[in-house]
């Protein structure tokens, strides 16, 4: 079991899935080997709805011409928090309690789960 190795390939392909418990019905993220607490090792893939609402934010300001960027801890509907970056608007507009979703874009390091702010038209 490589569970590390596991989400990079979902990523290569596209894909965001995170871990689900089978012994207690948890989402688990950053992948594991076991569930934290139970040590239950009764883990499946699973994709979750990629919705969110951002838990904290911090604007990080670099020398120009660079743009500023935002480093957020966004806590997903199904219960884990990840810490990614929300694209889509300017950085200082990123506020607390913004509802966002997930997304898996390429940069030039690979592949990467980022967020823009989810709307109402959205599924």
């Amino acid at each position: 079991m490589h569970p590390d190795h596991d989400y990079s390939q979902f990523l290569d392909e596209g894909r965001f899935m995170i871990q689900r418990c089978l012994d207690s019905g948890r989402h688990l993220f950053y992948p594991r080997v076991a569930e934290p607490g139970s040590g239950s090792t009764r883990l499946e893939w699973v994709e979750p709805s990629g919705l969110g609402v951002v838990y904290s934010v911090t604007v990080i300001h670099v020398k120009p011409p660079a743009a500023p960027y935002n480093v957020v801890l966004v806590d997903l509907d199904e219960g884990p928090r990840m810490m990614s970056r929300v694209d889509g608007i300017p950085a200082q507009d990123v506020r607390i309690g913004l509802r966002v979703r997930a997304q898996v874009i390429r940069e030039a390091d690979g592949p990467l789960v980022v967020f823009e702010p989810a709307t109402e038209a959205q599924p």
